[in-house]
This record gives structure tokens, sequence and C-alpha cells, in this order.
């Protein structure tokens, strides 16, 4: 059995997986990530992510330092303006519209918004050119042993590979985490979203739009102009079976679907890419740690799309990481260094979740009476500038 020795082994080559490899390979580090599929890194591929990802302030300095930002910016669409609409009334149509500007508290935008697929494109890219880091799409994290002093794991393709540091980037079933016996907390909303593309006559002007009727938001966001158009990446959450309904319809009547559910905001919305539907959860990792172990991302939280906060979360978790491996390398990994990363990420993750859950239920809110109050809440904190404000920081994760 062939064995490979290297700093850090990264099992999972989703875009935080592949954002922490070019981290930690910029940061002088030797890695290897593993994957066991190849990236799909084109809108036009069968199973290629049409999500998109916003990218909030915060996690900017994170991208620059491991020199994808350079990459990713040409095609990055600002996010200025953060909108929210009540259409809880009797009809589908906007009541209250609130609007909360980047420019209330930062001379930059909110983040920038990109889509998944092309994420992926851009990071193998940076990946392929660094000579510290082994991209292996393809190969699997088969088995998992750690010790005091390093993390074997088998790969897929029989290979060894001792690590000082193992990173568990392997999604929401994570096998590393399994393997590590770490139990997590799963809830369930009967929801799942739809996500796709747009083009739509009216300009959305940097605006990403966030409509709140019941069944979960309707959420638009900023995507640069396709075919002389403007487009936007729609996230659309709604009961599981009125979803799977919605995912079948023709195109025509799903068009009017759309932009019925869209109070017909930015005009008539003409599709411009396959439908997907992905499951809404909200899960934690009671530990973010295992001897030689850190979990990121999907592996130690999962919450439902709303506000931006997914990808941003794991990539505090990244930053969080990599300033302690970089504070004392000889001891990265260590049981010393793991338990502060548990410290200083997990109670903000837990908030973070349990904040989320919250407005996902208030957006699920079907009875009208309900849905009154919600738009009343909304009113109110908008109306009072601190709290508005600081809403805002809470949401980028500044203070």
């Amino acid at each position: 059995m062939e064995r490979i020795s290297t700093d850090v082994l990264i099992s999972g080559g989703g875009v935080a997986g592949l954002t922490a490899a070019a981290a930690f390979g910029a940061a002088g580090f030797d890695v290897i990530c593993v994957d066991p599929a190849p990236p799909i890194t084109s809108d036009a591929d069968a199973g290629a992510d049409l999500r998109t990802t916003a990218f909030l302030q915060p996690s900017i300095p994170v991208l620059e330092a491991a020199g994808l930002w350079q990459r990713l910016e040409p095609h990055a669409a600002p996010l200025q303006i953060m909108r929210i609409v009540d259409a809880g009334g009797e009809l589908p149509e906007p009541r209250i519209v609130k609007d909360f500007d980047a420019s209330d508290i930062s001379d930059d935008p909110f983040g920038w918004n990109l889509p998944n697929w092309l994420l992926r494109r851009e990071m193998v890219a940076r990946l392929d050119e660094m000579e510290n880091v082994a991209f292996r799409p393809g190969t699997a994290t088969r088995a998992v042993l750690t010790r005091e002093a390093e993390a074997l794991v088998t790969l897929s393709d029989d290979s060894q590979v001792s690590a000082r540091l193992l990173v568990a980037a392997d999604g929401r079933n994570s096998p590393v985490r399994e393997a590590l016996g770490i139990d997590v907390r799963t809830i369930r909303y009967g929801q799942k979203a739809l996500a796709f593309a747009v083009t739509h006559p009216i300009p959305h002007m940097n605006v990403s739009t966030e409509i709140h009727r019941s069944g979960g938001p309707f959420t638009l966001v900023p995507l640069p102009d396709r075919d002389g158009l403007p487009c936007s990446a729609i996230v659309w959450m709604e009961r599981g079976p009125e979803v799977l309904h919605l995912a079948a319809l023709p195109e025509a009547e799903f068009e009017a679907a759309m932009s019925e559910r869209s109070c017909h905001l930015f005009g008539p919305l003409t599709l411009a890419s396959r439908r997907t539907v992905w499951p809404i959860i909200s899960q934690y990792a009671h530990s973010m740690w295992g001897q030689r172990t850190a979990l990121i991302a999907e592996a130690a939280h999962v919450v439902p799309p709303i506000g931006a906060q997914g990808l941003n979360m794991s990539l505090a978790d990244l930053r969080v990481l990599l300033e302690l491996a970089q504070a004392d390398p000889s001891n990265m990994g260590s049981a010393k260094m793991l338990e502060t990363y548990h410290r200083r990420r997990h109670a903000e993750v837990l908030a973070r979740v349990t904040g989320i859950d919250a407005l996902n239920r208030a957006s699920m809110l079907g009875a009208r009476g309900l849905r009154d109050l919600r738009a009343t809440a909304l009113n109110a904190l908008y109306s009072v500038a601190p709290v508005r404000k600081t809403l805002m920081r809470a949401g980028l994760g500044v203070h």
C-alpha cells in the first residue's frame, strides 16, 4: 500500500474544501484534497450546481490570501442592497418593502455573488498552479484512523495518507465525522428549495430581493447580465410537495407561477437554466473537532439559504483554523489547537443556526394573522436606525 505524508489532508472538494486547500497551500503547508466526484465546472453539464454563493465582506480577505479573489472578482455581481419584501396579504403583492443598504455601515457592498459551478472552475484552476497542493478528484475517503501524532486516512485508490491535520469538508453526511463518532442534531422543516436562473426586463440594480409570503422565502440574487438581459439567481423555498409540483410544471406554467410569486417586481421572469431541487434542513455537530481532525462547513453546520450565511460561516471556520495553524505551525493538529478552534467557533455557530432557524420558521407562516405579525415586526425593526444597523452588522458577522 502506497503511503504519503502531508501537512493537511482535506476530505471534500466542494467550494469550502477547495477554498481550504488553496488557503492552506498559500500559507505554505503541503496539502492533499480528495473528493469522490470530479467537480462539475460548467453550467451546461448534467449535475451542475446551479445555486449561487454570496461572499460577504469578511470572507474576501480569506479568498485574497488564498489567491482566489483575483480569479473570482471579474465574474462577481456586487450586492449593495438587501431588500426584504413582505407579500403576506390576501394577494401576492408587496405590502411592505424595506431596503438594507450597505452604505449605511460600509463603503463596500454587503458582498459579491457568483454561481457555484463557476467557483469550482476557478478554484480548481488555482489549485492546478500550486506546487504544494495535490487535488485528487475521483478519490474518496474510505477509512480514518487517528492517533496522537497523526491522522491515517485510507483512500479509495488503496493509498494511505498520513496527515498532521485532517479537515472534514465532506458535507452534511460527512464520512469523516461519522468515522470519528461525532453526533449531530438535525432539524427538518418539510421544505425543499428550487434553484435556477432567470432573465428579466427590469434591472436588478445590484439589489438582492427576499420576498416573504408563506412556505419560505423567494430570493432573487443579482448575477451578471446574460445575453444582454438582466439576470438573477433564484432560490424558491416551499413545502416539499409544492416544490416537487413546481419542478414538474411545463416551462410556460412555471414561468407564470414564478413571476406571480416574485410579485412581478422585475417584470415577467424567463427561465434561463434547468430547475434543481435541494432539501432544506438545519444541522450542527456537537463537536467541531476530533483527534487530529477539524470539522468545517457542512460537516459542522447546515442552515437554510437565508441571509447568505451558509458558506460565509464555513469561511469563518477556515479563517480561525488557518490562523491557529499559522500561529504555531509545529503544533498544527494538536488537541490544544483543535480545542481552541472549537471554543472560538462553536458558540457562534449555534447562535447563527438558532437565529436562521427562527427566521425560516417565520418565513413559512401560512396563517394570515401570523403573517400580519411578521410584517409588523419587520416594520418595527427596520424603523429604528440603530437596530437596523446592528442587524446588518450581525448578518455580516462584524461588530
